[in-house]
This record gives C-alpha cells, structure tokens and sequence, in this order.
C-alpha cells in the first residue's frame, strides 16, 4: 500500500490555484477529485480553515488526490508574494502542471483602493494580483511547461465606448465606476495579460475560458441575472466548461487565438480585437519590478 501511495504521488498532476474556496472554482476541483487520475491540489484561499473544511467534507480518494489550503488574500500583493513562495517551497523540483486562475470580484470603484492602491478592488483581484502571482511563480512555470488555465467572460466586449482609453479612468479607485463597467474593464485587462503571458512563456500553454452564463453564483446574483435567461448554465455545468481548457488539444495554430467559449469553441480574433494591441498589453501587464517597487505594494 506504502508503494502504491508513493507511485501515486509521483504520477499525481500538480494544480495550483485560485479561487476555489466557493462556486465554480470549488465545484471544478470538486469534479476533479471524482477522477480517477491523482491530483496534488495547492489552493489559495483566505479564510483557510472555512476553505479546508469544505473540501474535507467532500467524499473523495484521499490515497489517490491530496489538497493543500494555503493564506491568500488576492487584495494584498504582499499575500500573493508569501503564497507563491510557500508553493514554491513546498514544490521543491516539482512540476507545476496546471496554474488555475479562478479568483474573481464583483465591486464598485466608487470607495479607495485596497491597501492604499490607486487602483479599485475588482482591478486588484480580477487582474493584477493573479498577474503578479504569475510572474513570482514565472520560473518554474516555464520550466514545467505548464498550462495556465484563466477564467475569463464574454464581459470583455463591454469595455466602455469600446475605447481602452476608459480603462485608465474607470479602474481607478474612487472613479465611481459601476459594478458592470468596472467588471467589464478589468476582465478585459485580464484578457491583455493571458495574451501578454502567450508570448512571455512560450514553453507553456495559456488559455482563457468562459464558464458561460452561470446565474446561480454570487458574482451572477450581484448583477441580477437569472436561470430564465436564454443559455444559462448551473454551476456544474459551468465548471464542466472550465474543465475543458485542462484537456482541450485542438489549440488553434494561431497563438493570439486563446478564447474557449462555453459551448467549447475558439472565439475568432475579432471577437476581442482591441485585446490584440501589444502596447496596450505592454501599458496594463506591469513587470515584477515594477509592481514591487510601487509605493503601494502591501
């Protein structure tokens, strides 16, 4: 039995993650741990004992998967250092196989930045934060050839006015910006930064993934909508969508192609062409340096 734990902790694909503590995220590890093939879950979460229970209370294999509740608050870039680094540590000459980039946030600009950012809660979380986790986190990525699993929405075509130059203005804390403007625009920040990575890390495979319309989580009742809307999806079906950037293989040749819809197709480059701007890229996609030399880096 001892040879066999160990032969299965050696096959065991390593998934490091965000956002699992509640809805998709926790419904996709959940389906995850059904399977037969062995998984080392490293999760971030901030409230770890709430998070570690949840999952212990899930009927699954504890010979053939392993789960690993780590302290990260997505709001405080310092959090996001000490998280990478404890998985770092733990890993060792590890593999990290997938990088599952599930943390999302649903708020208003219209109160001060997190931790004295110039920037809004729902920029902090949905796209600089989990940006800085990749780069902490750059090295072994690269060397592990991983795939980098973000989850994003068809909210990207919302940017105010179609015109990236809103985005420095509603991102902004104390902007005023709504709930949708502000999702919105730092989604599509977030899509710069997977495009961005394409090129960074080209040993590794990035894609970005809509969950579709999931009415019944949190982020979806913020905004009003409901499961009697034309293609909604429950939460298992949603993350039954996110699953497929883990196994898809028909990656486009194309490497600015990186969207995989909901019904499991590649959203042409049109779609999200004001995303494609490498400048813009290079403007909202800050180096390590940059973010950690910053007077707001807490």
């Amino acid at each position: 039995m001892d040879l066999e734990r160990t032969l299965l902790a050696t096959m065991a694909k390593t998934v490091v993650a965000t956002g699992t503590s509640s809805g998709l995220g926790f419904e996709a590890i959940k389906q995850l741990l059904q399977q037969s093939e062995p998984y080392n879950f490293i999760l971030g979460a901030r409230d770890t004992i709430k998070a570690q229970d949840e999952y212990d209370r899930l009927d699954f294999d504890q010979n053939t998967h392993t789960i690993t509740v780590l302290p990260l608050d997505l709001l405080s870039l310092s959090s996001v250092q000490s998280f990478a680094q404890n998985v770092l540590s733990r890993l060792g000459v590890q593999a990290i196989d997938y990088l599952f980039l599930c943390a999302g946030m649903l708020d208003s600009a219209d109160g001060p930045g997190p931790n004295g950012s110039p920037w809004c809660s729902g920029y902090v979380v949905n796209h600089l934060a989990q940006h800085y986790l990749i780069h902490v986190l750059r090295d072994t990525l690269s060397r592990s050839q991983s795939r980098i699993v973000v989850v994003s929405s068809g909210a990207i075509r919302r940017v105010r006015d179609q015109n990236p130059a809103t985005l420095d203005v509603d991102l902004k804390a104390n902007s005023n910006a709504g709930i949708r403007t502000v999702y919105s625009a730092s989604k599509f920040v977030q899509l710069l930064g997977a495009l961005s990575w394409r090129r960074e890390l080209p040993s590794c495979t990035i894609i970005a993934v809509s969950p579709g319309l999931i009415p019944s989580t949190k982020l979806a009742t913020d905004l009003g909508l409901s499961m009697d809307m034309p293609d909604a999806k429950t939460i298992p079906e949603g993350a039954q969508n996110l699953l497929r950037a883990f196994t898809a293989t028909d990656l486009p040749p194309d490497p600015e192609q990186i969207f995989l819809t909901s019904w499991g197709e590649w959203w042409p480059k049109d779609v999200y062409a004001l995303a494609l701007d490498e400048k813009l890229q290079r403007e909202w996609c800050l180096t390590r340096e940059e973010i950690e030399t910053a007077e707001w880096f807490a």
